[in-house]
């Protein structure tokens, strides 16, 4: 058995390491990909690189910042910060490290969970920023898969028709139980077969929600009779904010939000 206190150790020296490289030559930048995915197999459920000490320091402000989902009613424009997930956007806003990317994401069957995989895996590996950031802006109807299978037992297997009945988007494929150390491996957890929300979120990734998109597809919604426990539009709107999946980060409309990200730095994607 492997001791924790010595596989932390040992993590915090490869961190170091990478920290404190500089600028390499190319034959050692090889080495250090290595390195940098041999260190992530000390927590499965991080797949944080070793190095990425701004990174985690975000991660880990994102999981104390406050979500709000006790929500009875929402209006359609929020005009307040206590209406949306204020401090957690700030905390992406203000984010100190980098290069930070904003993906624009809007159509649910695109390859988008795979594009993000992809722009991080080339920016850790091959140009070694481990600080990279990958948000995703979403709205359209990639926001569908942004809800827990509550709201999709209760709503969204009705309005796809059965497509889907549940959030295939969240679920993690068996790619993502083997060994992060081997990053090469064509069928592991970096790989194409493990395009998943959770599994970015343990990447880093934030998933930014869209109010408006939550009253506008709660409008439709009302129009197709839709409406099981017969909610006013308001109330709708808040039983699906509510039912944000943990670690989504709220914003009061992802368009407005956008030139707030470019502004803050982030480079646009779509």
């Amino acid at each position: 058995m492997i001791n924790e206190a010595n596989l932390l150790s040992r993590r915090e020296a490869m961190k170091r390491a990478v920290l404190g490289a500089g600028v390499l030559a190319v034959g050692a930048l090889g080495a250090n990909a290595s390195a940098i995915a041999a260190g992530m197999s000390g927590n499965p459920a991080n797949l944080l690189p070793p190095g990425a000490g701004t990174l985690q320091e975000l991660s880990n402000r994102l999981a104390k910042a406050p979500r709000r989902r006790d929500f009875k009613t929402v209006p359609m424009i929020l005009t307040s910060p206590e209406q949306w997930d204020s401090e957690a956007l700030n905390e992406v806003l203000h984010y100190a490290g980098g290069p930070k990317q904003v993906w624009d994401n809007t159509s649910l069957t695109s390859p988008w969970l795979n594009l993000m995989r992809n722009a991080m895996n080339c920016q850790i590996w091959s140009f070694k920023h481990t600080d990279f950031l990958c948000t995703s802006a979403t709205h359209g109807s990639a926001h569908l898969a942004l809800y827990d299978n509550y709201i999709w037992n209760k709503y969204l297997a009705t309005f796809t028709k059965g497509k889907w009945k549940a959030n295939v988007w969240l679920q993690q494929p068996p790619a993502s139980a083997t060994n992060p150390a081997d990053f090469e491996d064509a069928e592991g957890v970096f790989s194409p077969h493990d395009n998943s929300i959770i599994v970015l979120q343990r990447r880093g990734t934030v998933f930014l929600a869209c109010h408006n998109e939550i009253w506008e597809l709660t409008m439709g919604l009302h129009a197709k009779g839709i409406n099981p426990s017969h909610l006013s539009h308001e109330g709708m709107a808040a039983e699906f904010t509510n039912h944000l999946v943990p670690g989504v980060v709220l914003t009061p409309g992802i368009v407005g939000t956008l030139p707030e990200l470019e502004l803050a730095g982030y480079q646009y994607a779509k």
